[in-house]
């Protein structure tokens, strides 16, 4: 049986790319070891559906570029350890690395050298994550140092994977060949939707008489561009009766509270607070449009959101800002486009939405066949012909001959 080993600066049960990953190799026959952060499962070594998983304990305190590199050295120190000594005894035919950081991958160089081909999944394009969250400019020395150590990364890795095609050939402009990457798209597993059908208790527990429901799920933070659909729907309220705008998340946000109050828009925009994954599905069946008015910039113009993909499985129609990445894989009639930011673009749109029930149809339906050849049952596929590939015994055995040759 084939060994892969997975590192993942993140908790695996929360990671669902990684742990959608690692599934797929347990179910191709694969023997799976996964080093993470430990998340709410206190324990050490634990397996989840057939992936073994081993965690370190290191709290995520981030905020200051000082406390981000103490937690990226530390875990970066013990993945190498982890690795190296699991190396001996499993003998990976590969180690895959997931960003970020980006020198992560270098915690699989004594693996490397003892034969394990070592694939570099970069979640993030690292320059643009730190230049969107901290204001920084592309001249600074910070970000040049950055881009070296991305080249450098990727240049290590025998084979790097990326997030979407607009990724791919930034990166292509900055040194990697396209024969050595591959796009993977972090699609949602629609087995999960489909198996996820129950009613919600906390769902039946929201009394609303709205006959139109608007949703956004998932973080509140300001890059997500939620006070623009807010004030986008205090314009827009008067032609829109019954209409509400749910808001789940975990995260509460009393600016945003605030704002409603303010706006006088308390009786229809509703925090519905934290959400179990497993009754996502559920919620989102209730709603007739999904709401994605991210802001743009640097980063999230690459950015396809998971939540774009879930309103699409459950047929619903989206409201999302134009950005580039977006408008790579979907047209104008899959889903409703507003300039970001713009609250009165966001209002036309969702006042067009309300008014006509056959466009809301006629765009869900359109989004889907357009999603269909990024998928996450194509993606798995993709993934695991390139495992396949990376453990080929005559390929490893050739890679093992030209690193002999280069060390002599």
């Amino acid at each position: 049986m084939k060994s892969v080993c997975i590192v993942t600066q993140s908790s695996y049960d929360n990671d669902m790319r990684v742990r959608r990953k690692g599934e797929a190799l347990v179910g191709a026959g694969y023997s799976v070891d996964v080093l993470a952060l430990r998340g709410r499962n206190s324990e050490t070594a634990y397996t989840l559906e057939g992936v073994k998983v081993r965690t370190i304990s290191l709290g995520k305190r981030r905020g200051s570029l000082v406390r981000y590199a103490y937690e990226y050295v530390a875990f970066f120190l013990w993945a190498m350890v982890r690795v190296t000594v699991q190396m001996i005894r499993r003998r990976y035919a590969v180690v895959d690395v997931n960003t970020l950081p980006d020198f992560l991958v270098f915690a699989a160089i004594f693996a490397k050298w003892m034969g394990a081909t070592v694939v570099l999944d970069m979640h993030e394009i690292t320059p643009e994550f730190y230049m969107s969250k901290y204001g920084t400019t592309e001249a600074s020395w910070t970000i040049r140092l950055m881009e070296l150590l991305e080249k450098i990364s990727f240049n290590f890795a025998d084979h790097v994977i990326t997030v979407n095609e607009p990724i791919q050939n930034l990166l292509m402009d900055r040194g990697l060949p396209l024969s050595k990457s591959t796009v993977i798209m972090n699609s949602v597993d629609e087995q999960f939707f489909s198996s996820n059908s129950e009613s919600s208790a906390a769902l039946n527990a929201t009394a609303s008489s709205a006959s139109f429901v608007m949703m956004y799920h998932g973080t509140i933070t300001g890059i997500y561009g939620l006070a623009t659909a807010i004030e986008g729907f205090h314009l827009a309220q008067e032609q829109m009766p019954g209409a509400e705008f749910w808001i789940i998340s975990r995260d509460p946000d009393p600016d945003l509270e605030k704002l409603v109050e303010q706006r006088g828009l308390s009786s229809k925009v509703r925090f519905c607070g934290y959400v179990p994954p497993a009754d996502i599905p559920t919620w989102l069946n209730r709603c007739d449009v999904g709401v994605l008015p991210m802001r743009r910039d640097i980063l999230l113009e690459f950015a396809c959101p998971n939540k774009l993909s879930e309103f699409i499985i459950m047929g619903k129609p989206i409201v999302i800002s134009r950005l580039k990445a977006i408008e790579h894989y979907f047209s104008e009639n899959a889903v409703a486009y507003f300039e970001p930011n713009n609250p009165a673009e966001f209002a036309q749109q969702i006042v067009r939405l309300y008014r006509d029930r056959d466009l809301r149809v006629g765009l869900a339906s359109r989004a889907r066949e357009e999603y269909t050849p990024i998928r996450w049952e194509v993606m798995k596929q993709r993934y695991l012909a390139l495992m396949e590939k990376m453990t080929d015994p005559v390929r490893r055995t050739a890679k093992r001959s030209r690193s002999a040759a280069t060390t002599a």
